[in-house]
């Protein structure tokens, strides 16, 4: 052990749970509410600032950098958001995103956050909060409860909302819904949906060590409304997303893109029952495989569905009607089954394929049914909509009911893998009262924590 490491369990034992002191901002209004002198017109450039640019964020900026001005960066590790700092040598650039909403919230329109999930409904709230625009990556929140109150949140402020799923703005993804909504396959009532993810490590021990914090990584920040844990370079970057307290595993990073899909084109609305079975879990790193069992009802005239997802190596079946030189695409992918026949996707909606071969052969084109997105830019879908030019293609409305229905499979897993029954009208699980206690993150540290929140999953767990 060297001389900058000692005993986690001896860190833990001796430290205090050390949250930022409680922070209050005053409401600010962004300046092209204010008007004025300086006054933008939404047909004009926008000022976006970025919230967690070291890893996908980067990208995020990228595109909607071709027509947008970006202004700011807050990053909890300069280090790794180093080279984005350095490409867009302009920006102002902080380590808390508080800050930068008090010094510059009347010159920001919009935000786009891709911090680690952990972090992501704080964040967004408080944005939404100020008049803000939001663009938060996949997904959504950490959990059901944060993605209910967003909801929530997007109704009562009408900002212009998206979450980073940019699959839902591809020209596949809307041939998906016109073939399966024109009946080219029937009538669909089972869905597979498969990763390979986690391609981090996952279902593994806490590490015994504590390591030396580095020099431009603010580990507070980074530790969010989680509680205290010591840094180490097990944890950052990108590997926290194996880990109970910052990421959501494998169903709830690529879920977005996958689940996404089927969810939008058979417009499955809310499960009624969520049952995930998996490997070993230690509670603290997700498992390395699962496998979740959805049951959708019927919806209209319209079949109920069930859905199964597979990760971490695990695959469905192989129908004999998908010929021996088209492999289930092992990355990952959808397979809707009808009763008149198979569509098969990749991620992000990609590369949609109707079997068998004859029934493709026989199908014209679907009718459009769904204007396309100009070059498939997710991002700037979402600057074009702050405009008034057209509609955030997945806006908190549809995305947080998405993520919700990711999450359930969460939810389950952490209950013990028990087959929770779901009333999504009053949000809460009705057959197990202690599996009502995984909906949102118990005793968060201040001044994360979101009350709204903890008041709703508090009064759920009394019903």
């Amino acid at each position: 052990m060297s001389d900058n490491t000692l005993s986690r369990r001896s860190f833990l034992s001796k430290t205090a749970a050390a949250g930022a002191a409680a922070f209050t901002a005053p409401l600010v209004v962004p300046r092209h509410v204010l008007g004025g002198p300086d006054h933008q017109a939404p047909s004009d450039t926008l000022n976006i600032a970025g919230i967690g640019v070291g890893g996908v964020g980067e990208s995020n900026i990228d595109n909607v950098a071709e027509t947008e001005n970006i202004v700011a960066f807050a990053d909890a590790d300069h280090g790794y958001a180093s080279e984005v700092f350095d490409k867009y040598p302009d920006a102002a650039t902080y380590y808390d995103y508080r800050r930068m909403f008090d010094e510059m919230g009347n010159e920001i329109d919009g935000v786009i956050i891709a911090t680690p999930d952990h972090t992501h409904a704080k964040i967004t709230a408080d944005a939404m909060k100020r008049g803000l625009h939001v663009y938060t990556q996949k997904p959504l929140t950490w959990s059901v409860g944060e993605a209910r109150y967003l909801r929530q949140l997007a109704q009562e402020t009408d900002v212009v909302t998206q979450m980073g799923n940019q699959g839902h703005s591809s020209d596949d993804a809307r041939l998906i819904n016109e073939y399966v909504r024109s009946g080219a396959i029937g009538e669909v009532e089972k869905v597979h949906v498969w990763t390979n993810r986690p391609i981090w490590p996952q279902g593994i021990e806490m590490p015994e060590e504590v390591q030396r914090v580095p020099d431009q990584l603010n580990w507070d920040l980074f530790l969010g409304p989680a509680h205290e844990e010591p840094y180490h370079e097990d944890f950052h970057p990108f590997s926290w997303r194996g880990w109970v307290d910052w990421g959501t595993g494998a169903l709830g990073d690529m879920g977005a893109h996958l689940v996404d899909h089927p969810f939008w084109a058979l417009e499955l609305g809310a499960p009624t029952s969520v049952q995930t079975r998996s490997t070993a879990f230690n509670g603290e790193s997700w498992p390395q495989s699962t496998m979740t069992h959805y049951n959708f009802p019927a919806r209209g005239d319209n079949p109920p569905v069930k859905m199964i997802w597979y990760d971490g190596g695990l695959m469905p079946e192989r129908p004999d009607v998908i010929p021996e030189d088209v492999s289930l695409n092992p990355a990952g992918g959808a397979l809707l089954v009808g009763s008149e026949g198979y569509l098969m996707h990749e991620t992000y909606g990609s590369n949609p394929q109707i079997f068998p071969e004859e029934k493709a052969e026989e199908l014209d084109t679907p009718p459009q049914m769904f204007d396309r997105i100009q070059g498939e830019n997710h991002e700037l879908n979402w600057a074009r909509a702050i405009k008034g030019q057209e509609e955030a293609t997945s806006h908190f409305e549809y995305a947080t009911q998405l993520t919700e229905t990711m999450l359930l499979g969460v939810v389950s897993l952490r209950a013990d893998n028990k087959k929770i029954q779901w009333d999504g009208d009053a949000g809460r699980v009705t057959n197990d009262e202690a599996a009502n206690q995984y909906l949102a993150r118990q005793n968060p540290r201040e001044p994360w924590a979101i009350p709204e929140v903890q008041n709703a999953v508090g009064a759920t767990a009394q019903q």
